[in-house]
């Protein structure tokens, strides 16, 4: 393909990700990313290079130059530093960020009208933090999300321009982008989380008895999906807990800018049971960890710095208090009394 060709496909796929496509253009992009297996993966490396550079302005009227100028910036950027979108090495350091993000093109499912934008066309984007590892991005509007270990969140090709919904399963951190015309919806299984602009920390483990918001800045709206109750709302420095079980939410006051100190790479354990301290160790560190029945609600107090630290370190330190000892057996910490 020849560098007019490169520019006028680069072109269509601006144009496309910035939501100002028009139905005969889009058309011509389907048909040659379809073309050839070369084709599909040239696209689909643009699209991973215009995500991950974290925005789309979609409230500004389209400038072609401009938008198409800031998109070659990227693909440079992308060819110097010669990285692979995403892909971050090294579980064992929980610094450096390990995401991974499965974008793959699908048929054309249907055209938009009305806005004269296509809705979405490619697959949904899905971004991982493994265990031991944690995630920072854009979004597409950008929304800057922080994923802690264990991780993940699920949105589409189309995220900024028909709506801001994304789900998730796990922990994040959301500094939202103001947008007074398209909320900004987080769901996941029992509660889903509306706000315009705002910073919250969303906790909700698939494995936890709890889901937790913390909220920062601004406002949001708490639907409940497991039990019919009216919407819940914070303001700053107040958090919700719900009962997973029950459904019951109950809103308190509290510290918000705690809850999120994993991202400063920091554990911060507030008067914490041990099993769920030992749940977010095994999340942090990738290791497998058993907790005596005993031991199970025995509340501990610390903070620790998880870069520097191996898990055999923070175990001695919280051993060190007599309230508990471990031992290293067939792959496991065992805590025990």
């Amino acid at each position: 393909m020849n560098t007019e060709e490169h520019n006028d496909i680069d072109l269509l796929i601006v144009q496309y990700l910035s939501g100002v496509l028009d139905k005969e253009a889009f058309a011509r992009l389907k048909q040659w990313t379809f073309a050839s297996e070369e084709n599909r993966i040239y696209v689909k490396n643009k699209i991973e290079i215009w995500f991950s550079a974290g925005t789309v302005n979609e409230t500004c009227m389209f400038d072609k130059d401009k938008a198409f100028q800031l998109f070659q910036k990227r693909v440079k950027k992308a060819r110097r530093s010669n990285v692979q979108m995403w892909n971050y090495s090294s579980w064992k350091n929980w610094v450096r960020v390990a995401a991974i993000i499965l974008i793959l093109l699908l048929p054309f499912i249907g055209y938009w009208g009305g806005k004269e934008s296509v809705k979405q066309t490619f697959a949904d984007i899905v971004v991982e933090a493994p265990m031991g590892a944690r995630t920072k991005l854009y979004l597409p509007d950008g929304t800057l999300v922080w994923l802690n270990a264990g991780s993940k969140i699920v949105y589409s090709q189309g995220f900024g321009v028909d709506d801001r919904r994304l789900k998730m399963e796990g922990e994040g951190y959301f500094e939202v982008t103001h947008n007074p015309d398209i909320p900004f919806e987080v769901k996941t299984k029992e509660i889903n989380l509306k706000v315009l602009g705002t910073k919250f920390n969303f906790r909700n483990y698939p494995d936890d008895d709890e889901a937790i918001v913390n909220l920062m800045e601004g406002k949001v709206a708490l639907h409940n999906e497991v039990k019919c109750m009216p919407e819940l709302y914070l303001i700053p420095d107040e958090k919700m807990i719900m009962n997973k079980v029950t459904g019951e939410m109950r809103k308190t006051k509290a510290k918000a800018k705690r809850s999120n100190m994993w991202i400063n790479d920091e554990l911060f354990f507030d008067e914490l049971p041990l099993k769920h301290i030992a749940k977010r160790l095994v999340r942090s560190y990738g290791v497998d960890i058993i907790v005596e029945d005993s031991l199970q609600d025995k509340r501990f107090y610390g903070v620790f710095k998880v870069q520097g630290n191996t898990i055999k370190d923070v175990l001695d330190a919280m051993a060190s208090t007599n309230q508990m000892k471990y031992r290293y057996e067939h792959g496991k910490y065992i805590l025990y009394h």
